[in-house]
């Protein structure tokens, strides 16, 4: 829930330039608001020492919401042909690329991905970022298992039980289940144009993923439950995603998270399995570069959006992936675009593009200026 507008901070802001963070405690101090400093993004890991501001939220700021989710949008979908280029044998012919499980692609990707974090937060906070109050571990712990892990995992097993378009379409339902969840709790207003949005956008997913040319769904219960609990989990993570960011900053949120989420792959999939595998030197460096393109780098991106847009347009610009998927595969691999995915395409932009602008008479939302 969004906090009310409230009082002027003070002290003195710590710099955005890359330099080593202090050891401050990582849990954001209490909002404040009455600045009119306008919140700035830095792939930083300083940590910052004084109070946060909360301020009426600012055009700058929200296109910059916009921007950040559009970005880990453009991650996953230059990851996706990644990964699709690699597992056809085009990407490192003869590496072995070819041969690593989908399962331990997502296991991997998230396992790298709390290492480099967890070692940078050490080597810059120390043991700071792990003194948390229990409810909060246990809140992020929940939000990496209930929402980062479970999508990936009933994503996939959607796929392995029906086909790619059924599991796409369905998942890509979680911007209604975030409206609805929103607007009955009251944390945002039902308009028409936040409703035409999400009806377009996953109209426009549908089409861009060629259901049309494709035949449509493959109905099968058990795969379009794991599609439907993965839109539940994308829909979560949202939510969760935003209201934990209100309280600390990213890093930390990513360190937990990812920390959960790999604490269920390793239950899922054991390490010993892994190691069996036998997988060569390229396809250990393919993974760990993999995993920064396709967890590290989109999150950073994605909570940076979160702390600028209220869940339900975070959620409708993130349908931007399966686009630049379809539109990088078409340049990088010479897949054919259709003209019914040409229009998907704009359906989803024209989605983006009024769910930006303001309802008539609906009044400033405060955000919380991202901690940096």
């Amino acid at each position: 829930m969004r906090p009310a507008i409230g009082h002027q901070a003070t002290g003195v802001r710590p710099s955005r330039e890359f330099a080593l963070p202090t050891a401050a405690s990582p849990e954001r101090a209490s909002l404040t608001s009455g600045s009119n400093r306008k919140p700035q993004f830095s792939l930083s890991l300083e940590e910052p020492n004084v109070p946060t501001t909360v301020l009426a939220r600012s055009r700058t700021s929200v296109y910059g919401g916009y921007l950040f989710i559009a970005t880990s949008a453009l991650c996953w979908g230059i990851s996706a042909s990644l990964g699709r280029a690699a597992f056809t044998g085009r990407l490192l012919p003869g590496s072995g690329i070819a041969r690593i499980d989908p399962l331990i692609l997502s296991q991997a990707r998230t396992g790298f991905s709390f290492l480099v974090i967890l070692i940078a937060l050490l080597a810059t906070r120390g043991a700071k970022p792990f003194r948390l109050p229990r409810k909060d571990l246990g809140l992020l712990f929940f939000l990496g298992i209930a929402g980062v892990a479970a999508s990936n995992y009933f994503y996939y097993l959607a796929i392995q039980r029906t086909n790619v378009a059924t599991a796409i379409i369905v998942q890509y339902t979680a911007p209604v289940w975030v409206l609805v969840y929103m607007v009955a709790r009251k944390r945002e207003r039902l308009t028409i144009a936040k409703l035409a949005s999400v009806a377009t956008a996953i109209t426009g997913i549908a089409l861009v993923i060629g259901i049309v040319q494709r035949g449509g769904f493959e109905l099968d219960l058990v795969g379009l439950m794991a599609a439907l609990m993965a839109a539940f989990s994308f829909s979560y993570y949202n939510v969760g995603g935003h209201a934990i960011l209100t309280r600390y900053d990213r890093w930390t949120v990513l360190l937990f998270t990812t920390m959960a989420a790999s604490l269920f792959w390793i239950m899922v999939n054991p390490p010993t399995k892994i190691a069996a595998a036998h997988y060569s030197l390229a396809a250990w460096i393919f993974l760990a570069g993999f995993s920064f393109l396709s967890v590290l780098l989109p999150f950073v991106f994605y909570f940076a959006g979160l702390e600028r847009l209220e869940p339900t347009q975070a959620i409708i610009v993130s349908c931007l992936e399966p686009v630049f998927t379809i539109l990088i595969a078409a340049f990088a691999l010479q897949e054919v675009v259709h003209p019914m995915q040409w229009l998907g395409i704009a359906m989803v932009l024209s989605a983006i593009i009024v769910v930006q602008r303001p309802a008539t008479g609906e009044p400033a939302h405060a955000i919380v200026e991202p901690v940096d």
